[in-house]
């Protein structure tokens, strides 16, 4: 099949001016304003959302919270994806152990959500403030955070049902798998009393 220059021209012609039409309908498209679709975050959004708490308590706010007043508001808000006590559902399992009787030894690739692997109590604070409940995280007040942590470190055995946790009393947990981080950048000499990523 031959065809013809004078057909084939215009043919390259139409197919260049189509291509340019094309690519520029798709850029005024994504430049299009959806009304209807998300919204600017508030100031004190994007001010909560950037607060790290550090393991030493710094930027932990004022509140307080028992296990006790923990539990009534697990049962609400947390059974349902992460099992009646803990022991997993739809979410990840976060008990090990048991109250006064924390876990001890390894953890294996499928152990890592517990609450007793993290080697700091308030990076359990942290991530419930910043991601829990799933379908609404961050939306928790300090107060309840402070009792959801205090009620998983109960469950898991490391501290007692009547402890109350708050900014001073929270980075004074001592938890049990602390001493099985591995530094990212090793110290040498290792400092015995002072692990060297506090």
């Amino acid at each position: 099949m031959c065809y013809s220059r004078r057909f084939l021209v215009p043919f390259i012609w139409a197919l260049i001016v189509a291509a340019i039409l094309l690519a520029t309908s798709g850029v005024i498209l994504a430049q299009r304003a959806y009304s209807n679709i998300g919204r600017t975050p508030t100031d004190e959004e994007i001010r909560n959302l950037g607060i790290i708490v550090s393991p030493g308590g710094k930027n932990l706010p004022p509140g307080q919270g028992t296990a006790k007043e923990g539990a009534e508001l697990y049962a609400k808000q947390c059974a349902v994806c992460h099992g009646k006590t803990g022991e997993g559902a739809v979410a990840d399992k976060l008990v090990m152990g048991s109250p006064g009787n924390p876990h001890q030894g390894t953890y294996t690739d499928q152990d890592r959500h517990p609450i007793g692997f993290w080697a700091y109590s308030t990076t359990v604070w942290d991530y419930i403030n910043r991601a829990m409940p799933a379908n609404k995280g961050g939306t928790l007040k300090p107060d309840e955070v402070y009792a959801l942590t205090a009620y998983l470190l109960y469950m898991n055995g490391i501290i007692k049902e009547s402890d109350v946790m708050d900014a001073q009393s929270l980075p004074k947990v001592q938890m049990p798998n602390r001493e099985n981080f591995v530094p990212a950048k090793p110290v040498w000499p290792p400092d015995p009393k002072k692990p060297s990523w506090y």
